[in-house]
Order: C-alpha cells, then sequence, then structure tokens
C-alpha cells in the first residue's frame, strides 16, 4: 500500500494538474486568442507570450513581410522553432498563430508540453473580429470572407483535436476567461 509520500505532488499540494502547464491557446485567427490570452495569464499570474509576435522579433520582419518574402512554408518552419523555444518556458499562457496547430509536429509537441485550448468562434464573428485589422496575409484578397470560410470548414477537424474547447463569443473578454478557467479545472493529463 502506497505511503502519502508516494502520492502525486498535485494530490498533496492541492494544486490543480494544469498548473504545471503551459496554456497554448489554438483556434482561427481572429477567434480572440492574443486578447484573451493577455487577460488569462494577468488572471493567473503568468507570463503572456504571443509566438507571432515572437516570429517578428526573431525574424525582424512581420508575419506579412515574412509570407511575402519567403512564403507560408519558411513561415511555418520558424513558427514550429519558435514553439519549441517557448514550450521549454516556465508555464504561461501562449496565444498560437492560427495555422500552428495544423503541423502534426507542432501539434504533439504542444500536447506533450501545454494544455492545449481550441478558441471555437463562428464565421460571423471571426469575420466581424478580422475585419479590425489588415495585417492578416491570408486575408488579403478580393474574396476573403470566402477564404476565411474555407479554412473554418478546413481546420475544424484539426483544431477539435485540443485539449479543450471553449466557445469564443461577443461579450466581454473576461466571460471567455472565466470559461477557460472552468474549463482547465476538468483538465487532466492522458
Amino acid at each position: 500500500m502506497p505511503s502519502d509520500s508516494d502520492s502525486r505532488p498535485e494530490e498533496t499540494s492541492g494544486a490543480l494538474p494544469y498548473e504545471s502547464r503551459t496554456i497554448a491557446l489554438v483556434g482561427l485567427m481572429g477567434a480572440g486568442k492574443s486578447t484573451v490570452g493577455r487577460r488569462l495569464a494577468e488572471k493567473l499570474g503568468r507570463a503572456f507570450y504571443d509566438s507571432d509576435s515572437e516570429i517578428e522579433k526573431a525574424a525582424g520582419l512581420s508575419v506579412s513581410d515574412i509570407f511575402a518574402l519567403h512564403g507560408e512554408a519558411d513561415f511555418r518552419r520558424g513558427e514550429h522553432q519558435v514553439l519549441k523555444r517557448l514550450l521549454t518556458l516556465p508555464p504561461h499562457v501562449l496565444a498560437t498563430g492560427g495555422g500552428a496547430y495544423l503541423n502534426a509536429d507542432t501539434r504533439a509537441m504542444m500536447r506533450e508540453r501545454a494544455v492545449t485550448v481550441w478558441l471555437n468562434a463562428d464565421l460571423e464573428t471571426l469575420w466581424r473580429r478580422v475585419q479590425k485589422r489588415d495585417t492578416r496575409p491570408l486575408l488579403q484578397r478580393e474574396d476573403a470572407k470566402s477564404v476565411l470560410t474555407n479554412l473554418l470548414a478546413e481546420r475544424e477537424p484539426i483544431y477539435s483535436q485540443a485539449d479543450l474547447v471553449v466557445r469564443s463569443k461577443d461579450g466581454p473578454h473576461t466571460n471567455t476567461v472565466n470559461a477557460i478557467l472552468k474549463a482547465l479545472k476538468t483538465w487532466g493529463p492522458t
């Protein structure tokens, strides 16, 4: 019979399993990963990282410029390397780019080292939000809403593989933060 000293740290300390892991927000552009992520990090007293911002720092170029000058394939390679580095840091909140979770190797790495949370927003919410910024390389086209519609349909099956799914709706960001916190309490490593 195991003694109390053999029990897992989270059992003896009262800590929840997610507290020892990074919380990685995944989902389509406009889902609120950066905005909600900042607020979530503040609420948890953790550092916040935005992978797109970290990629821009590393490359010395904007995401749009990287896409234009080097193409999406080079961007994704750099994105994987930046995420690999970020996932070695102490537990924090991480907002990932919309396409980061699509790469099987990146997805496996994130699932191993983080709790992945899909911020799932409907098309109309995403469309309203992405129109506020013109820095999204995949939407710099005449048929941007069709592109967004197709991206959502293509990516939903992959995003649904995240550890947790939280709806991202219009309204105060604190609602989404609170929904994530509630979902995190149900998570346990598999």
